[in-house]
């Protein structure tokens, strides 16, 4: 029961829903008794060149059921591609030429191994069953739906009742991916939150094929470098993973204190808590380093880190600041940490700890090149680890805690 629960809560790391817990458990408990590894699918559209860190969200997900020894089967839809999801848009995708889809899916192969073991993962194409596949049996797994249930779709629901056109075609979306987990006889899918529909249209269509229907994992849209929409390059908030190294670094250096920990949570294994106990600027470089050593190599993660640093925090602070202040034990609280208007106030450079928690609200204050704008803040504090304060406009100190 052990493994059980270990493989449990890695599987369900940064999960939205698992559809149906107990039925993955089964599933986990019969896999163990049998050595029989569970076949895991994700499937992908090769609608664009490149990939982004949005899309390997379900990625690392197959990476974590790799990882346990179970079978990542990760499925380029070129047949679904030339159809077009419909999720989520409000008219009629534009279909892509076959062409434009296995040219897609060549650059897919080559960026997903940055992350997948190539030893360990099947690639599979929708095309090779659905390409074969006659109008008599496209009508037999038509056959399997209602158009009632498909209407359901927030989507489809929501432009009928808007008078948008929806084609005849995009209703077999849903049904192709549907089939996809029939054919390759899939134990558990992953998709994201805004894939629920289709993939619970795989477990119903397993069952009315006779298979014992598959476990659905939805996982959470990751939000791009803006923290309000979800990560796209028509949007422009997108860390596609061939950025160059510096220009990754970067990326990841300008997203929020917040969503850091949910790019932690979602695109690495890092421990969460040993992550927020760093200063948040070290958790942030600390995160875009391993992001960037993921896919340029470990030397590109370093040298990225390190122009960032000499660009961004060396450069923009002097040499010699205003104060250079030391604190001792009894300015910490419980031996450990000081509140943020604590630490302004004692750098004398700010009349009073009003003005310090007026200049934090209003942005007015960097702690290591990163603005803080919460006066509720605190620091961990340690020996021998100095803080750049950046005060205003033009005031600057050092702090550190005397040993």
């Amino acid at each position: 029961m052990t493994n059980i629960r270990q493989h449990l809560d890695l599987i369900q790391r940064g999960a939205v829903e698992v559809i149906q817990r107990v039925e993955l458990e089964a599933k986990l408990k019969k896999a163990l008794a049998e050595n029989r590894p569970l076949r895991v699918k994700a499937g992908f559209d090769p609608t664009a060149p490149d990939l982004h860190l949005g899309h390997t969200v379900l990625i690392h997900k197959l990476k974590h059921f790799q990882d346990l020894g179970h079978q990542v089967i990760f499925l380029i839809g070129d047949f679904t591609g030339m159809i077009g999801d419909p999720t989520g848009v409000s008219e009629t995708r534009k279909a892509l030429t076959k062409e434009q889809v296995l040219e897609n899916a060549k650059t897919y192969q080559r960026q997903i191994f940055k992350i997948l073991d190539p030893n360990k993962t099947t690639i599979e194409f929708n095309s090779r069953w659905m390409g074969s596949m006659t109008a008599d049996g496209l009508i037999q797994l038509a056959a399997h739906y209602r158009v009632a249930r498909m209407m359901e779709r927030d989507d489809f629901h929501k432009r009928y009742h808007e008078q948008k056109p929806i084609s005849v075609h995009e209703f077999l979306y849903p049904l192709v991916q549907g089939y996809d987990s029939v054919a390759l006889k899939a134990d558990v899918e992953l998709g994201g939150t805004d894939q629920k529909f289709n993939l619970l249209v795989g477990r119903e269509l397993q069952r009315d094929y006779g298979q014992e229907s598959q476990v659905v994992i939805t996982m959470p849209l990751l939000e791009g470098t803006d923290g309000v929409k979800k990560m796209s390059k028509s949007v422009g908030n997108y860390i596609a993973l061939e950025d160059k190294p510096g220009e990754m670094f970067g990326k990841v250096m300008s997203i929020s204190d917040t969503l850091m920990y949910r790019y932690y949570e979602l695109l690495t294994t890092e421990d969460l808590g040993r992550a927020k106990a760093l200063h948040p600027m070290e958790a942030k470089q600390a995160l875009a380093e391993l992001i960037v050593a993921r896919y340029h190599g470990t030397d590109a993660g370093r040298q990225a880190k390190n122009e960032f640093q000499q660009k961004f925090q060396e450069r923009e602070f002097p040499d010699n600041p205003d104060v250079r202040l030391q604190l001792t034990a009894q300015d910490l609280r419980q031996g450990e940490t000081i509140g943020l208007v604590d630490l302004v106030a004692k750098t004398g450079l700010v009349p009073s700890k009003s003005e310090a928690r007026r200049l934090i609200i209003q942005g007015g204050v960097e702690i290591d090149g990163q603005k803080q704008s919460d006066a509720n803040a605190v620091l961990m504090v340690t020996v021998g680890r100095q803080y750049r304060v950046k005060i205003g406009r033009r005031k600057f100190a050092v702090v550190e805690l005397r040993s």
